[in-house]
């Protein structure tokens, strides 16, 4: 297989939410380890565990000779275990250690396995040896050689170390550890995917490793390599049925393979998923993965020493995929917080996590990031750039000092706010109570749906700014946003009240309807619009454009701030956070589910609903997928209004229901339940014939509903400096960069009355009970843009979908 860095970015669901560089903690899964853990999990749910687990037998086995493959040994050598640390306890518990016994260990150890060598010696008496460092960092190979001229237990080496890039010369030591018969255990947590390996022609004897970095496989998978000859000295000291027999009365024998080290019970799903990913690795070839993954660290390593005040900290000897520095006057768990608030994610070792190497080097402290496949140059651009926006950034303004605006909330109304106001040479503090990608609100997912297509003339400006808005968003980030696809949005034919409309939207029967979309089955009972303009928002690109875009534009971004509430100060607004108080000469709420809670005069005209949305798998993608689908929505008698978005950029085929019940965003978001899935999948089953697979994903969100299904946006009538973008009612992403620039506007004293329909005064007026602002009786949620991954729609009277 060709390594396609474009192909296996789109692939990784996580490269659309943020910049990964931490492949060395926990790499990105592809859509398929992803998948191959759920469909295990739910065929589980479906059958039963030893079921299941019977049903993937063959496949579970596969998983052993793929390790195998992997690393240059037999199917026999393998154990797989829960993390590298079990399998490390594994082999070290298994060897019969008596006082005096010498334990040659290199610098590049890791943490946990100092720690144990420590308990070794406390209870066991052995003698711990660190090995001297050549001058590129690397063991000393002539100490080494002199070391084992004396008897040696064991010599234990980190192939990569978790606290740098080094690459320690493996072939090299274990030529010095067999000509002098001492056993080496190599630890390969960082280099297992990263770095080709043949244990068995290196004569290495024990070699630990994990899935969830480089392998790109599940969190709690490992790995224990056994090569035969130590096999036949080792013995567990607590041995399992799984590596075991109890072949009489008073007896057990022990296993010949490497199985002898495990215990029966597992997470099959996570093993099966880590099957996938090895089978990826292999596919795509380690030598391949490793050639461009070190090309493309050194392009980062040549880009961070252009950055001014960051030092780079690997010793001569790094290569690979992992790249340490320090930026100058900053703590690094400071700089992977600055870098994460920018879409950049990163991550530090302290020195206690690497006292033999980074303690040794002076080194408090260091940032890490490490490449894969799923990186590119465009990442190595965006960290360099959230670097260099401000390498001392203070914890607040200063005191007496005021921001031109402080936006709260970073959902796409806040961060298209923040992005507008920075580009117009504003100073503008964003403020968000979570980490970024969070999913408690309702900007989170993939997808969104977009259309021109409304039941009401009024929205028609606004339409049409939203959509140039999203021409400019597109072309400042550089990347396509919005797909045009055609849009389809069905009522019942005996409805007989006004339907959507707009430029060029037409009526059509089911008929026609077939004709346009022919994975889309609604039957003689509907009648249909048809909006061409209409389409698909990549929701995911959207969100980290806009932080990207902000902080280039000289935005302060700040996560984890809850806002404890707020007051004129003056005819500015003093916020309070649990941080501190901010001051500003004005401050834009774009809060969604917590709206309400900032703003008491609407507490009482909001709602918070559940909402949530299924994927669903076919057999044919093409099926589900435009131009024979697009996005859609039907008003279902007895039901409440379905919409749908084709399955897109890698992503199955999404459905939901555009109403639920009351949430209090208070808690923590809940998982899509079974039921709510089982009737989501009842719907799926009658409108979309081609979507004839499991549901594969689910995703949960919430709708900030108002009365009549507007929006309130504008200044609150008794604090003008105050301005809120609240209460979308399900169909605001759409009109995220539209009214982040129209929001700028307001704060910098621009007038816009095109918005005037939308003021906060009118959300609670006298019209409130009267007619929704999408028109009459539609039989929809009154706006229309799905407050998740998929269209929400556009009031109780729309029946279209966002």
């Amino acid at each position: 297989m060709r390594l396609d860095p474009v192909a296996l970015r789109a692939a990784t669901p996580g490269m659309r939410h943020a910049r990964h560089f931490n492949a060395a903690g926990a790499a990105l899964p592809s859509d398929a380890v992803f998948g191959t853990v759920i469909a295990h999990l739910r065929l589980e749910a479906r059958i039963g565990g030893y079921e299941a687990a019977e049903a993937a037998r063959e496949r579970h086995e596969e998983v052993y000779a793929l390790a195998a493959r992997l690393v240059g040994g037999a199917a026999e050598d393998i154990a797989l275990t829960e993390s590298a640390t079990v399998a490390w306890h594994a082999a070290m518990d298994a060897i019969s250690f008596r006082p005096g016994d010498r334990i040659l260990a290199a610098a590049s150890s890791y943490v946990s396995s100092a720690i144990h060598l420590f308990r070794l010696r406390e209870t066991q008496g052995v003698i711990v040896e660190v090995l001297p460092c050549a001058p590129d960092g690397t063991v000393d190979l002539d100490a080494l050689e002199k070391a084992l001229r004396s008897p040696a237990r064991l010599v234990t080496i980190a192939h990569v170390p978790t606290s740098s890039g080094l690459v320690e010369p493996v072939a090299e030591v274990a030529a010095l550890t067999n000509a002098a018969g001492v056993p080496l255990l190599l630890d390969a947590v960082q280099s297992l995917g990263q770095l080709p390996l043949d244990l068995g022609a290196l004569g290495v004897d024990l070699a630990v490793g994990t899935g969830r970095k480089f392998l790109r496989g599940p969190r709690g998978t490992g790995l224990l390599y056994a090569s035969p000859r130590i096999r036949e000295l080792l013995r567990p000291p607590h041995p399992d049925v799984r590596g075991a027999v109890w072949s009489s009365a008073d007896g057990y024998e022990v296993t010949d393979c490497a199985r002898r080290f495990e215990t029966w019970e597992t997470a099959h799903a996570l093993r099966l998923g880590l099957g996938t990913a090895l089978r990826e690795a292999l596919d795509l070839g380690v030598s391949e993965i490793a050639s461009y993954t070190s090309g493309l660290a050194s392009s980062l390593r040549t880009a961070l020493a252009s950055v001014r005040g960051v030092s780079l900290t690997d010793p001569g000897a790094s290569g690979g995929a992992i790249v340490t520095f320090v930026v100058n006057g900053e703590r690094p768990v400071d700089t992977v917080r600055r870098l994460r608030a920018a879409g950049v994610h990163v991550t530090s070792v302290p020195d206690h996590h690497g006292q033999w190497d980074l303690g040794r080097r002076g080194l408090e402290s260091v940032v890490r990031a490490s490449v894969h496949v799923y990186n590119d140059e465009s990442d190595i651009s965006a960290l360099t750039s959230a670097l260099g926006t401000s390498v001392s950034m203070p914890a607040f303004i200063r005191p007496g000092s005021r921001a031109d605006v402080i936006v709260v909330g970073a959902g796409v109304h806040g961060s298209a706010t923040t992005w507008n106001l920075a580009r117009q040479g504003a100073s503008v503090v964003q403020l968000e109570q979570f980490a970024d990608g969070h999913t408690e609100g309702s900007s989170h997912g993939h997808l969104r749906m977009i259309r021109r297509a409304y039941p009401n003339p009024i929205w028609d400006e606004l339409v049409d700014r939203a959509y140039l808005a999203w021409s400019e968003l597109s072309e400042a980030a550089g990347t396509t946003l919005l797909t045009t696809t055609g849009g389809l949005y069905a009522r019942p034919a005996a409805d007989g009240t006004p339907g959507l409309r707009g430029p060029a939207v037409e009526a059509v029967d089911a008929a026609r309807a077939a004709q346009l979309f022919p994975g889309l089955r609604l039957g003689d009972g509907f009648t249909a619009v048809y909006d061409p303009a209409a389409g698909v928002l990549d929701a995911a690109a959207t969100m980290r454009s806009l932080r990207e875009l902000s902080l280039a534009a000289g935005a302060e971004r700040r996560t984890g701030v809850r806002v404890l509430g707020w007051e004129t100060d003056g005819d500015g607004v003093a916020v309070r956070t649990e941080d501190g108080v901010l001051r500003a000469h004005r401050l834009v709420i774009a809060a969604g589910p917590w709206t309400g809670t900032l703003v008491p005069s609407l507490h009482g005209l909001l709602r918070v609903v559940r909402i949530v949305n299924i994927h669903v798998g076919a057999s044919d993608v093409s099926r589900v997928s435009a131009p024979r689908l697009g996005p859609f929505s039907i008003e279902i008698p007895g039901v409440g209004l379905l919409y749908g978005l084709p399955a897109f950029g890698g992503a199955a085929l999404k459905i939901g229901l555009d109403h639920g019940p009351d949430d209090d965003p208070r808690r923590p978001q809940t998982p899509v339940t079974a039921a709510e899935a089982a009737e989501l999948l009842v719907h799926a089953r009658r409108f979309l014939p081609a979507a004839d697979g499991d549901v594969v994903d689910s995703v949960s969100c919430r709708y900030t509903m108002a009365p009549r299904n507007r929006f309130a946006v504008g200044a609150l009538p008794d604090t003008p400096q105050v301005l809120v973008a609240a209460a979308c009612s399900g169909h605001g992403f759409k009109f995220g960069p539209a009214i982040g620039a129209a929001l700028a506007d307001l704060a910098l004293g621009k007038e816009r009355p095109d918005l005037g329909f939308l003021a906060p005064a009118e959300l609670g007026g006298p019209n409130a009970a009267g007619p929704a602002l999408d028109g009459p009786a539609l039989g929809g949620p009154a706006l229309g843009e799905p407050a998740l991954d998929g269209p929400a729609l556009d009031g109780p009277a729309l029946g279209g979908s966002a």
